[in-house]
């Protein structure tokens, strides 16, 4: 039975990897800081969908303290491990590039060492679509310059790329490294779009947009995600990989999206675009399809439909979660 060390455990995308991973008949130790980052019942709701599953435990551990993640490795031999741990989103990491560092990069650093130091066999390292920048043309490849990122975040997921590719030279480690676009789904972050538009709009609270509306998002459905994040397990060598939905839909087509399934109209509070922002973002995946057999198979409408779904049977606590910048 394939044993994996997974970080960002009680993460939206974590959380869902555990799933599959646990569906396949994996046993899964999840680790994560439950940081305030955002507000952690979301994260503490995610972990309890596994309290009666004895094949996943969890341990409460920050990947940037190096003493805490030995005692992940200390009983353990892993068939893998998942870096899904990190500080997400981009206008944050401007007021506070710091905290994105210590988990991003010194983080990453830390699990590649010791997994070096154990020849576990494979490593997979979650990135983002936000390094394509501004100067790429979309669709993207992952063989594009990436050196040029708009924000700290990116810049921190870049930085982690490149150690995944210098340990991957010098210790032969097989990590397969993935750009995801967008994620969206059930229980998501409150800090991404969806979540914030599907619960202003129904508690009838300003929707803020930042820009006209017009920026494109190629948005992924999380089930596909993980699927997708399952699927590099697989020895591969070095890969880096885009994970996305192939589809960019305009922010001002998705908010009505949600209004018509709501049944409610969205009071649009716009403001100045964010300058670390992505104006638009579309996924090339031949490279998914070719090496991991993925493609999504969510659609954006029906993805819509399950995260409206999962915050009206949540709607009790879910609609005081913060969710301003």
């Amino acid at each position: 039975m394939a044993r994996y060390l997974l970080t960002g455990a009680a993460g939206f995308i974590g959380a869902q990897v555990a799933r599959h991973l646990l569906d396949l008949g994996s046993i899964v130790v999840g680790i994560d800081n439950i940081n305030d980052s955002y507000d952690p019942r979301l994260k503490e709701w995610r972990l309890d969908q596994f309290q009666n599953d004895d094949r996943f435990t969890f341990k409460r551990i920050n990947i940037a303290k190096r003493d805490e993640l030995e005692s992940a490795f200390s009983d353990d031999d892993y068939d893998g491990v998942i870096n899904l741990a990190a500080r997400a989103g981009v206008r944050q990491s401007v007021s506070d590039p710091w905290v994105y560092y210590e988990t991003n990069v010194i983080g990453a650093l830390n699990l590649l060492d010791a997994c070096r130091s154990r020849s576990i066999p494979k490593f997979v390292q979650a990135s983002t679509s936000s390094l394509y920048g501004l100067h790429n043309s979309s669709p993207y490849k992952e063989d594009a310059d990436t050196s040029r990122p708009l924000s700290p975040y990116a810049a921190s997921k870049g930085a982690a790329e490149t150690l995944c590719h210098s340990y991957h030279y010098l210790h032969g480690m097989d990590i397969t490294v993935l750009r995801y676009f967008t994620v969206f789904g059930p229980a998501g972050r409150p800090d991404m779009s969806i979540f914030r538009f599907i619960q202003w709009i129904f508690e009838g609270r300003p929707l803020v947009l930042y820009g006209d509306g017009r920026q494109e998002r190629d948005f992924t459905f999380v089930d596909d995600i993980a699927r997708g994040t399952v699927a590099a397990l697989r020895p591969l060598g070095f890969e880096v990989i885009n994970l996305g939905g192939d589809r960019p839909v305009k922010m001002m087509d998705v908010i009505s999206m949600i209004e018509e399934r709501l049944g409610k109209s969205a009071e649009i509070d716009q403001r100045q675009t964010a300058p670390a922002d992505m104006p638009s973002t579309w996924a090339d995946i031949h490279k998914a399809q070719r090496l991991l057999d993925w493609r999504p198979d969510v659609s954006l409408e029906a993805g819509l439909e399950a995260a409206i779904s999962w915050y009206l049977q949540e709607r009790d606590w879910a609609e005081s979660i913060p969710t301003t910048d």
